[in-house]
Protein backbone atom coordinates (compact mmCIF):
# COMPACT_ATOMS: atom_id res chain seq x y z
CA UNK A 1 0.00 0.00 0.00
CA UNK A 2 2.80 2.43 0.89
CA UNK A 3 4.36 1.94 -2.53
CA UNK A 4 1.06 2.87 -4.19
CA UNK A 5 0.19 5.81 -1.98
CA UNK A 6 3.57 7.53 -1.91
CA UNK A 7 6.59 7.62 -4.20
CA UNK A 8 10.09 7.60 -2.77
CA UNK A 9 13.36 8.80 -4.28
CA UNK A 10 16.74 9.64 -2.76
CA UNK A 11 19.58 11.92 -3.80
CA UNK A 12 22.56 11.56 -1.51
CA UNK A 13 21.44 12.28 2.03
CA UNK A 14 18.08 13.71 0.93
CA UNK A 15 14.92 11.59 0.62
CA UNK A 16 12.01 12.87 -1.49
CA UNK A 17 8.55 11.59 -0.56
CA UNK A 18 5.77 12.37 -3.04
CA UNK A 19 2.08 12.02 -2.23
CA UNK A 20 0.56 9.92 -5.01
CA UNK A 21 -3.23 10.29 -5.24
CA UNK A 22 -3.41 12.77 -8.14
CA UNK A 23 -6.95 11.75 -9.16
CA UNK A 24 -8.29 13.19 -5.87
CA UNK A 25 -5.72 16.01 -5.53
CA UNK A 26 -3.80 14.05 -2.90
CA UNK A 27 -6.73 14.12 -0.47
CA UNK A 28 -5.32 12.86 2.82
CA UNK A 29 -7.38 9.76 3.47
CA UNK A 30 -6.24 7.54 6.33
CA UNK A 31 -4.42 5.14 4.03
CA UNK A 32 -2.41 7.90 2.36
CA UNK A 33 -1.58 9.55 5.68
CA UNK A 34 -0.62 6.18 7.11
CA UNK A 35 1.62 5.40 4.14
CA UNK A 36 3.28 8.82 4.43
CA UNK A 37 3.94 8.43 8.15
CA UNK A 38 5.27 4.88 7.78
CA UNK A 39 7.61 6.04 5.02
CA UNK A 40 9.05 9.02 6.89
CA UNK A 41 9.46 6.94 10.05
CA UNK A 42 11.46 4.38 8.09
CA UNK A 43 13.60 7.15 6.63
CA UNK A 44 14.01 8.68 10.08
CA UNK A 45 15.67 5.46 11.23
CA UNK A 46 18.16 5.49 8.35
CA UNK A 47 21.62 6.94 8.96
CA UNK A 48 21.84 7.60 5.22
CA UNK A 49 18.97 10.14 5.31
CA UNK A 50 19.70 13.58 6.74
CA UNK A 51 16.77 15.59 5.35
CA UNK A 52 13.34 14.66 3.98
CA UNK A 53 11.32 16.56 1.37
CA UNK A 54 7.55 16.03 1.39
CA UNK A 55 5.78 17.10 -1.81
CA UNK A 56 2.69 16.47 -3.86
CA UNK A 57 4.37 17.15 -7.17
CA UNK A 58 4.09 20.14 -9.51
CA UNK A 59 0.27 20.34 -9.67
CA UNK A 60 -1.02 20.11 -6.09
CA UNK A 61 0.35 19.52 -2.60
CA UNK A 62 -2.78 18.23 -0.88
CA UNK A 63 -6.25 19.71 -1.26
CA UNK A 64 -7.43 18.61 2.18
CA UNK A 65 -8.74 15.57 3.99
CA UNK A 66 -10.82 12.97 2.19
CA UNK A 67 -14.29 14.42 2.84
CA UNK A 68 -16.04 11.26 1.66
CA UNK A 69 -14.25 9.35 4.38
CA UNK A 70 -14.91 12.02 7.01
CA UNK A 71 -18.59 12.42 6.10
CA UNK A 72 -19.23 8.75 6.77
CA UNK A 73 -17.37 8.62 10.08
CA UNK A 74 -19.41 8.43 13.32
CA UNK A 75 -18.80 10.88 16.16
CA UNK A 76 -16.90 8.45 18.36
CA UNK A 77 -14.54 7.48 15.57
CA UNK A 78 -13.57 11.10 14.97
CA UNK A 79 -12.99 11.80 18.67
CA UNK A 80 -10.71 8.77 19.01
CA UNK A 81 -9.55 8.67 15.40
CA UNK A 82 -6.46 6.78 14.31
CA UNK A 83 -5.69 9.93 12.29
CA UNK A 84 -4.64 11.77 15.44
CA UNK A 85 -2.11 9.05 16.28
CA UNK A 86 -0.71 9.34 12.75
CA UNK A 87 -0.30 13.11 13.08
CA UNK A 88 1.43 12.63 16.45
CA UNK A 89 3.83 10.12 14.90
CA UNK A 90 4.64 12.55 12.07
CA UNK A 91 5.41 15.27 14.64
CA UNK A 92 7.92 12.99 16.37
CA UNK A 93 10.12 12.56 13.26
CA UNK A 94 13.60 13.79 14.19
CA UNK A 95 14.98 14.31 10.68
CA UNK A 96 14.35 17.82 9.26
CA UNK A 97 11.21 17.86 7.10
CA UNK A 98 10.86 20.28 4.19
CA UNK A 99 7.48 20.76 2.51
CA UNK A 100 7.73 21.60 -1.21
CA UNK A 101 4.32 23.08 -1.97
CA UNK A 102 2.82 23.73 -5.37
CA UNK A 103 -0.87 24.35 -5.94
CA UNK A 104 -3.42 23.80 -3.17
CA UNK A 105 -2.33 23.15 0.40
CA UNK A 106 -5.74 23.32 2.05
CA UNK A 107 -7.21 21.91 5.24
CA UNK A 108 -5.20 18.83 6.15
CA UNK A 109 -2.81 19.73 3.33
CA UNK A 110 -2.01 23.06 4.96
CA UNK A 111 -1.69 21.30 8.31
CA UNK A 112 0.74 18.80 6.78
CA UNK A 113 2.88 21.60 5.33
CA UNK A 114 2.91 23.39 8.70
CA UNK A 115 3.83 20.16 10.50
CA UNK A 116 7.04 20.16 8.46
CA UNK A 117 9.98 22.24 9.64
CA UNK A 118 10.42 24.45 6.57
CA UNK A 119 8.23 25.29 3.58
CA UNK A 120 9.35 26.15 0.07
CA UNK A 121 6.41 27.26 -2.06
CA UNK A 122 5.91 27.74 -5.77
CA UNK A 123 4.17 30.82 -7.09
CA UNK A 124 1.04 28.71 -7.64
CA UNK A 125 0.74 27.66 -3.97
CA UNK A 126 -2.41 28.46 -2.00
CA UNK A 127 -2.64 27.92 1.77
CA UNK A 128 -5.81 27.79 3.83
CA UNK A 129 -8.05 26.13 6.39
CA UNK A 130 -11.44 26.12 4.66
CA UNK A 131 -13.05 23.48 6.92
CA UNK A 132 -15.60 26.02 8.19
CA UNK A 133 -17.15 26.04 4.70
CA UNK A 134 -18.25 22.43 5.08
CA UNK A 135 -19.49 22.67 8.65
CA UNK A 136 -16.42 21.56 10.56
CA UNK A 137 -13.13 23.12 11.71
CA UNK A 138 -9.41 22.33 11.55
CA UNK A 139 -8.53 19.24 13.58
CA UNK A 140 -4.89 18.39 12.85
CA UNK A 141 -3.14 21.48 14.17
CA UNK A 142 -4.56 24.18 11.91
CA UNK A 143 -5.82 26.49 14.64
CA UNK A 144 -2.63 26.09 16.67
CA UNK A 145 0.19 26.16 14.12
CA UNK A 146 -1.46 28.82 11.96
CA UNK A 147 -1.86 31.11 14.98
CA UNK A 148 1.76 30.59 16.01
CA UNK A 149 2.93 31.37 12.48
CA UNK A 150 0.66 34.29 11.60
CA UNK A 151 -0.62 35.70 14.88
CA UNK A 152 -4.15 35.72 16.26
CA UNK A 153 -6.00 38.10 13.92
CA UNK A 154 -4.73 36.66 10.63
CA UNK A 155 -5.27 33.09 11.77
CA UNK A 156 -8.71 33.90 13.13
CA UNK A 157 -9.80 35.39 9.81
CA UNK A 158 -8.57 32.39 7.86
CA UNK A 159 -10.14 29.83 10.20
CA UNK A 160 -13.49 31.61 10.56
CA UNK A 161 -13.95 32.62 6.90
CA UNK A 162 -12.04 29.94 5.01
CA UNK A 163 -9.96 32.59 3.26
CA UNK A 164 -6.78 31.36 1.58
CA UNK A 165 -3.36 32.95 1.26
CA UNK A 166 -1.40 33.20 -1.96
CA UNK A 167 2.20 32.05 -1.91
CA UNK A 168 3.48 35.63 -1.63
CA UNK A 169 0.99 36.50 1.13
CA UNK A 170 2.14 33.41 3.01
CA UNK A 171 5.76 34.43 2.59
CA UNK A 172 5.10 37.98 3.78
CA UNK A 173 3.18 36.65 6.79
CA UNK A 174 6.01 34.32 7.77
CA UNK A 175 4.30 31.03 6.96
CA UNK A 176 6.77 29.93 4.27
CA UNK A 177 10.52 30.31 3.88
CA UNK A 178 10.58 31.36 0.23
CA UNK A 179 8.56 31.50 -2.99
CA UNK A 180 10.05 30.33 -6.28
CA UNK A 181 8.78 29.78 -9.84
CA UNK A 182 6.91 26.49 -10.16
CA UNK A 183 9.39 25.07 -12.64
CA UNK A 184 12.27 25.28 -10.14
CA UNK A 185 10.40 24.29 -6.96
CA UNK A 186 11.87 20.77 -6.84
CA UNK A 187 15.39 22.10 -7.42
CA UNK A 188 15.09 24.81 -4.77
CA UNK A 189 13.67 22.42 -2.17
CA UNK A 190 16.45 19.97 -2.95
CA UNK A 191 19.07 22.71 -2.65
CA UNK A 192 17.79 23.66 0.81
CA UNK A 193 17.61 20.01 1.87
CA UNK A 194 21.15 19.35 0.66
CA UNK A 195 22.42 22.36 2.59
CA UNK A 196 20.92 20.92 5.78
CA UNK A 197 22.07 17.39 4.94
CA UNK A 198 25.66 18.64 4.74
CA UNK A 199 25.58 19.74 8.39
CA UNK A 200 26.42 17.44 11.35
CA UNK A 201 23.30 15.25 11.67
CA UNK A 202 23.28 14.83 15.46
CA UNK A 203 23.54 18.58 16.00
CA UNK A 204 20.84 19.19 13.37
CA UNK A 205 18.41 16.86 15.14
CA UNK A 206 19.14 18.39 18.53
CA UNK A 207 18.74 21.91 17.13
CA UNK A 208 15.44 21.03 15.46
CA UNK A 209 14.05 19.69 18.73
CA UNK A 210 15.25 22.76 20.63
CA UNK A 211 13.44 25.10 18.20
CA UNK A 212 10.24 23.04 18.51
CA UNK A 213 10.45 23.23 22.30
CA UNK A 214 9.69 26.95 21.93
CA UNK A 215 6.07 26.08 21.20
CA UNK A 216 5.67 23.55 23.97
CA UNK A 217 7.25 25.06 27.07
CA UNK A 218 8.16 28.25 28.92
CA UNK A 219 11.18 30.38 28.04
CA UNK A 220 13.00 29.23 31.17
CA UNK A 221 12.40 25.54 30.42
CA UNK A 222 13.27 26.08 26.75
CA UNK A 223 16.57 27.71 27.64
CA UNK A 224 17.40 24.81 29.94
CA UNK A 225 16.59 22.33 27.14
CA UNK A 226 18.80 24.31 24.75
CA UNK A 227 21.72 24.31 27.20
CA UNK A 228 21.49 20.55 27.72
CA UNK A 229 21.35 19.96 23.97
CA UNK A 230 24.26 22.34 23.41
CA UNK A 231 26.32 20.37 25.90
CA UNK A 232 25.39 17.08 24.24
CA UNK A 233 26.86 18.23 20.92
CA UNK A 234 30.31 18.34 22.57
CA UNK A 235 30.12 14.59 23.08
CA UNK A 236 30.09 14.02 19.31
CA UNK A 237 33.00 13.42 16.97
CA UNK A 238 31.33 15.79 14.51
CA UNK A 239 31.68 18.70 16.93
CA UNK A 240 35.40 18.12 17.24
CA UNK A 241 35.69 17.73 13.47
CA UNK A 242 33.67 20.89 12.78
CA UNK A 243 35.72 23.11 15.07
CA UNK A 244 39.00 21.56 13.94
CA UNK A 245 38.07 22.07 10.28
CA UNK A 246 37.19 25.71 10.94
CA UNK A 247 40.54 26.35 12.63
CA UNK A 248 42.38 24.52 9.85
CA UNK A 249 40.44 26.42 7.19
CA UNK A 250 39.13 23.32 5.39
CA UNK A 251 35.66 21.83 4.72
CA UNK A 252 34.42 19.59 7.56
CA UNK A 253 33.78 15.88 7.04
CA UNK A 254 30.77 14.85 9.15
CA UNK A 255 29.81 11.23 9.83
CA UNK A 256 26.93 11.50 12.27
CA UNK A 257 28.92 10.30 15.27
Amino acid sequence: MAEEQVLLAQQGGVAIVTLNRPAVLNALANDLLGALVATVERLDDSSDVRAIIVTGGPRVFAAGADLKQLAEAPFGEMVFSVRFALWDRFKRVKTPLIAAVSGFALGAGCELAMACDLIVASETARFGQPEINVGIMPGAGGTQRLTRALGKVRAMEMVLTGRTLTAYEAEQAGLVNRVVPAEVLADEALKLAQEIAAKPPISVRLAKRAVLETFETSLEAGLEYERRSFGMTFATEDAREGMRAFLEKRPPDYHGR
